[in-house]
């Protein structure tokens, strides 16, 4: 199990050059089937730190479907860490595809109830001074500061960066890495997030910039999808042979699709989307409901 950065691919689509807008795609989801996208960017910091101290065992939050949890879970498995997940919930009879995954690399699964989730309080039996704890999602410093390297992947011909955003770790990272002329725009995937902008804002103090957060294409709230969505992520890749995964990258697309189409970007605009990976999300649905 390695992550192959050469694998990183810039792929154009052709879609809406009627507008005069130029979109490309930059592919981390080649980087690893489960440490996916901007996941070993988030957590790679952490895990330096965790190496430095001496730490045995990371420990971090997660929900049901959280791309986060089997990405942590695979990363410490392939950096002989052992891991441990603090889950939002009662443990269900049977367990999602992301949850099966994570303990399959060893990760040990802790429920709690969602009042405790909220307040991020820690189960007893991992309060141990050889754990190391990470955020939910990687957000924090060390996750902005990672996410930042993106761009040394991306390219820079670009004038918007665009992303779907969970915790806003990455969009971070992002704002601070970017040049003057360059916008990063969030495509927010969970209804009502309004505390994003303030998370953001955190990690982004010294930034000459701030980026812009939409927050009307999330389908009904985090891990939610629509036939609407769902179509557009099969015509998508009949079009584009890009996948995407309906909790973060098919929003995104599907958002700044509807954003070209009503002009919201100006006329020779060049795009960077970001593919966030987490295309393991997809095992979830029904066979047949993809065509990928």
């Amino acid at each position: 199990m390695h992550l192959s950065f050469d694998h990183i691919t810039i792929d154009p689509v052709n879609l809406f050059a009627q507008k005069n807008i130029a979109v490309s795609v930059v592919r981390l989801d080649k980087i690893h089937t489960v440490i996916s996208g901007n996941k070993w960017f988030k957590l790679q910091r952490y895990l330096e730190d965790a190496d430095k101290l001496n730490k045995k065992k990371i420990v971090t939050f997660g929900g049901t479907y959280s791309n986060h949890i089997v990405a942590v879970a695979a990363a410490c498995k392939m950096n002989g860490l052992a891991s441990a997940g603090i889950i939002r919930g009662e443990r269900p009879k049977l367990l999602s595809h992301t949850l099966v995954q994570a303990e399959e690399y060893g990760m040990q699964l802790h429920f709690i109830s969602r009042e405790d989730y909220n307040k991020k309080i820690i189960p007893y039996s991992l309060q141990q001074d050889e754990n190391y704890l990470i955020n939910e999602g990687g957000y924090g410093e060390k996750g902005a500061f990672g996410a930042a390297a993106i761009l040394n992947y991306s390219g820079k011909d670009f004038t918007h960066c665009c992303c779907a955003v969970g915790t806003g770790t990455m969009m971070a990272g992002l704002i601070q890495a970017v040049s003057p002329y360059q916008k990063v725009i969030g495509i927010s995937v969970l209804k009502n997030n309004f505390e994003l902008e303030e998370n953001v804002r955190a990690l982004t103090k010294n930034a000459r910039k701030e980026g812009q957060i939409i927050h009307d294409y999330h389908f009904g709230g985090y891990a939610k999808h629509t036939p609407a969505l769902i179509h557009f992520m099969n015509d998508f890749y009949r079009q584009t042979v890009i996948p995407s995964d309906f909790v973060y990258t098919g929003k995104l697309f599907y958002a700044v699709s509807d954003l070209v189409k009503n002009n919201f970007f100006p006329a020779g605009s060049r795009l960077l989307l970001i593919h966030s990976g987490g295309l393991q999300g997809n095992d979830s649905l029904k066979k047949g409901t993809l065509i990928y």
